[in-house]
């Protein structure tokens, strides 16, 4: 079997360590914080093992070696293994308060600066620059408001994904809780008519009959589907042909529960049968 190779990068304090976890978990072997120099022999043992369904963590404390992965990934896709890159971030705000919180030191902080809140912020910012790259060519998730339950179940979704094909990935959102920074097309609708000020169903769901029945009477909200529908569909197929592997879209109201999740499971049912898809609610799965 060809080895695969699933690869979890991202910010400091973003979750890699709960997301290896999960790999470990769905049956791949796991290695941390990997020197980017080291990669080529490893797969090379790997392949002399027979190893076939391998997960790797890096990170900025490689900052240095960090330039040569993407072309190493091209390498070695190149000699027929399968990669899949995972890029976890989160908000800047998140990560301090996250640091703060565990009052574990950022691996680019040197030393104590009488504003350690400033330092810590302009550390994250040097941090995202050293990783734009690797960002550029990975799938993103957005852990600034998911627990580690959520994170790991999004990190196992992605791995039946046929590798080489795109994969879209519907989310729904509140936008009280902020826009997700994963997000490659953000499409607001909460404009809609809105169940929430229905008695009989402000305490359902965009997945119940009732919501999904009235939703479905309100000519706007048809016409929002067919809008968000056509422009999905004239830009896909390009995305496609430039080798993208991810496409994050995000439909968002004012709660994240019934307009945006009704939307979300409209459009993936559209496109279920030309693209892989998946089906993410960001404020019912935290549930």
């Amino acid at each position: 079997m060809s080895l695969e190779i699933v690869l979890i990068t991202g910010m400091s304090g973003s979750g890699k360590s709960v997301a290896l976890n999960a790999m470990e978990d769905a049956g791949y072997y796991c290695v941390d914080n990997l020197p980017p120099e080291l990669l080529p022999a490893f797969v090379a043992l790997e392949h002399k093992h027979h190893g076939n369904r391998v997960a790797i963590a890096m990170d900025v404390r490689s900052a240095t070696s960090l330039p040569q992965v993407p072309r190493e990934l091209e390498r070695l896709r190149n000699q027929g293994v399968l990669i899949q890159s995972i890029f976890l971030d989160a908000t800047t705000e998140t990560l301090v308060r996250r640091f703060s919180e565990t009052r574990r030191r950022h691996p680019l902080s040197h030393d104590d600066t009488p504003d350690g809140r400033r330092a810590l912020t302009q550390v994250i910012e040097l941090e995202r620059e050293l990783l734009a790259d690797l960002r550029e060519q990975a799938h993103v998730i957005d852990t600034s408001t998911i627990r580690a339950s959520q994170l790991q179940s999004y990190v196992k979704d992605l791995m039946p994904a046929a590798p080489g094909q795109l994969t879209l990935v519907f989310q729904s959102f509140a936008f009280k809780r902020g826009i997700p920074v994963d997000a490659d097309y953000v499409f607001d609708v909460r404009m809609l008519p809105n169940p929430h000020y229905e008695p009989a169903l402000r305490d359902l769901t965009g997945l119940d009959a009732p919501v999904a029945e009235f939703l479905q009477q309100q000519p706007d909200v048809a016409l929002m589907g067919q809008h968000i529908e056509q422009f999905l569909s004239h830009w896909l197929e390009m995305l496609d042909r430039n080798h993208r592997s991810y496409v994050t879209v995000a439909v968002g109201c004012t709660g994240g529960q019934h307009r945006s999740v009704y939307l979300v499971e409209q459009l993936a049912h559209v496109f279920s049968d030309r693209w892989t898809v998946l089906r993410r609610h960001r404020e019912l799965d935290g549930r």
